[in-house]
């Protein structure tokens, strides 16, 4: 069992990954997740108007994925991400109604935590009602996240218009609590994930490039497996590079992880169809951009055929994680 104080930044399904294996080789009480508050869609978007909370979907996610006990997880996954009353997540009400009942979204996450016996810490990014936006190269604005996510099905869309930048309507004020995980951090980890949606966003809050600059851990950028429509068509891994250099100094980051294991021709095809391929990592271009930065290659790649999901596998992408000094 490693004993390391690791912070994970992200969002969705990436987040949730890394710390579903996180948990199981971690001491639990030394790992802490830190999820976004910026989200405009479905369960959480609707929560975030009609009762005035923070977006609570990102951390119903890392609570989830820090449940230490496989089998209390398992019902969690079944029963909180279930959308039967309203279409909202019923772990986003019970997330809501803590929030209502105890002032405030700290204190809602700790009482999740205690409710439930999760050893794991889990902080919103930043306190603050934010709303994401993306200017495209063509000079127009997305607004919103959920637009981010989801402008590429939108008539008229064209892939060639690329993102340029992302920006929140108003300041975002970092969490404390959140500054404080990061500049105490062993490792601080950017989770694979939507680039312009959930990963870089926190670099965005004030002050949260500053405490990464000022923690003497390991930063590591974990690279997506696969592009993703609307938001890095057509991105290579220097291409990812140059994006997060965008919010982050090159000399802040220390390792990029990056699968090596060879990816079907079937599930290829697949991804394909929806308009997704594997990120080209071009090495030399890589080095040229940030020439001390470590490359690390592990075989990650995972392909689940029940849900058609490609994911890195959770414990041996946590397991490299946990190795780097």
């Amino acid at each position: 069992m490693y004993n390391k104080k690791i912070v994970v930044l992200g969002g969705g399904t990436g987040q949730f990954n890394l710390l579903r294996g996180l948990v199981k080789l971690n001491s639990p009480e030394k790992i802490t997740a830190i999820a976004g508050s910026w989200d405009s869609g479905r369960s959480s978007g609707r929560l975030r108007t009609e009762m005035g909370i923070l977006p609570p979907g990102d951390a119903r996610q890392c609570l989830i994925a820090l449940m230490g006990d496989p089998a209390q997880q398992e019902v969690a996954i079944a029963t909180f991400n279930d959308r039967s009353i309203n279409d909202h997540a019923l772990g986003n009400l019970i997330i809501a109604i803590l929030e209502k009942v105890y002032h405030g979204p700290d204190r809602a996450l700790e009482k999740f935590r205690k409710l439930f016996l999760i050893k794991s810490k889990v902080f919103a990014i930043s306190l603050t009602d934010l709303e994401l936006n993306a200017l495209l190269q063509s000079g127009k604005t997305l607004q919103g996240e959920e637009a981010i996510d989801t402008h590429q099905i939108k008539r008229g869309y064209n892939p060639k218009d690329k993102i340029a930048r992302i920006f929140f309507t108003k300041k975002g004020e970092a969490n404390p609590l959140a500054l404080k995980a990061i500049r105490e951090a062993d490792l601080i980890v950017l989770s694979s994930g939507s680039l312009y949606g959930s990963v870089l966003p926190h670099l965005l809050v004030d002050k949260v490039q500053k405490a990464i600059a000022q923690t003497r851990g390991k930063v590591i950028f974990v690279l997506n497996l696969m592009t993703e429509d609307g938001q890095t068509q057509g991105y290579s891994a220097p291409d990812h590079l140059q994006a997060l250099f965008y919010y982050l100094e090159e000399k802040n980051l220390d390792y990029m992880i990056v699968n090596k294991k060879k990816i079907d021709g079937a599930v290829l095809k697949i991804y394909k169809k929806e308009k997704q391929e594997p990120v080209r990592l071009d090495e030399e271009k890589c080095k040229k951009i940030a020439p001390k930065l470590q490359v690390i290659y592990k075989e990650l790649a995972s392909y689940m055929p029940k849900e058609h999901l490609l994911r890195h596998d959770p414990l041996k992408l946590a397991k490299t994680i946990l190795d780097l000094n």
